[in-house]
């Protein structure tokens, strides 16, 4: 078993005894984290999302910080200020909320374009800029972000930069009703209601460190780095597609799926872990032309349509 496969067994254990029926988000978790990106979870309200997070950053060790997404939340809501101190009559920086280890967002496509470009700079070069100085983030900084597809009155769609930051976009569906019985067999009495107490961390940042190192060490063959670009090229060329995959986006789907190889156990890339990962690192960055949003085609559709247009090489 290597490092990877280490990381995800003990975070597997450890977040399903909180949330039930989450293992392949769970998976894409790690493979998000494992590989330095963020994560956009779509979904309804109330299916677990925050204490997924929650109990992310405590198996981390991490500190984990909620931003509830409104139309009146400013950036500085998001990054922090400086105030003036009488003490040391100095002006000193109050951090915000994204200086934790794992960051929820939630409902952030209910913040408005001004407070969404805050998160700009964290995402992509893990630092923030308030008042002419830069100020490094945590080196676990995770971003875990909530909206809800089915709801649009007072929300502001997430541009194309916003979205590209994200490494990967989840789905998540109502569970199965064997998931749903046992949810509520363990959290239906009054007492489990109550806020559970924080147990110890389960990873250290050794743990995550080696991950990413077993990660580096899986080789992707001239092939397949071809192959990702083909993706990418087809996907710009792509008639239903007005924005296809950017080169951010290429650079994401090769890390994960290497990440996947790793998880499998195996030394090398193969096309199918290309496949895998796919539809968590495509489809939300290509941009649909008027036609195709008119006739109601699906990004994933378009996903499924590239992998099977494109060929694999031998």
């Amino acid at each position: 078993m290597n490092a990877l496969q280490d990381l995800e067994l003990r975070l597997q254990e450890r977040l399903s005894a909180a949330v039930i029926g989450l293992a392949p988000v769970i998976r894409a978790l790690v493979v998000a984290m494992a590989s330095r990106g963020h994560v956009l979870l779509e979904g309804p309200p109330g299916l677990g999302k925050t204490l997924l997070g929650k109990t992310l950053a405590a198996a981390l060790g991490g500190r984990f910080a909620r931003i509830q997404g409104t139309a009146d939340l400013m950036p500085a809501d998001i990054t922090g200020v400086h105030v003036y101190d009488e003490a040391s009559r100095s002006f000193v920086l109050h951090p915000g909320p994204v200086f934790a280890d794992v960051v929820l967002i939630d409902e952030i496509n209910r913040a408005g374009p001004k407070t969404q470009s805050a998160l700009l700079e964290a995402m992509e070069e893990r630092q923030v800029s308030i008042d002419r100085e830069t100020y490094r983030l945590a080196p676990q900084f995770l971003v875990i972000a909530t909206q809800n597809p089915h709801e649009f009155e007072g929300t502001y769609p997430l541009p194309e930069s916003q979205l590209d930051r994200f490494m990967m976009r989840i789905a998540l569906s109502y569970p199965a009703v064997e998931d749903e019985a046992a949810v509520l067999l363990r959290y239906g009495t009054v007492a489990a209601a109550a806020p559970p107490g924080m147990a110890p961390p389960t990873l250290s940042t050794a743990d995550v460190a080696a991950a990413r190192e077993c990660i580096d060490q899986v080789h992707v063959a001239r092939e397949l780095i071809d192959y990702v670009l083909e993706l990418a090229r087809a996907s710009r060329e792509h008639a239903e597609i007005a924005l296809g995959l950017s080169t951010r986006g290429a650079l994401a789907l090769l890390r994960a799926a290497r990440a996947a190889a790793a998880l499998r156990g195996s030394s090398f890339v193969t096309p199918d872990d290309v496949k895998l990962v796919a539809p968590w690192i495509v489809a939300h960055r290509l941009k649909l032309s008027a036609g195709a949003a008119l006739e109601g085609t699906s990004d994933h559709a378009l996903v499924r349509g590239l992998l099977e247009r494109v060929a694999v090489p031998r």
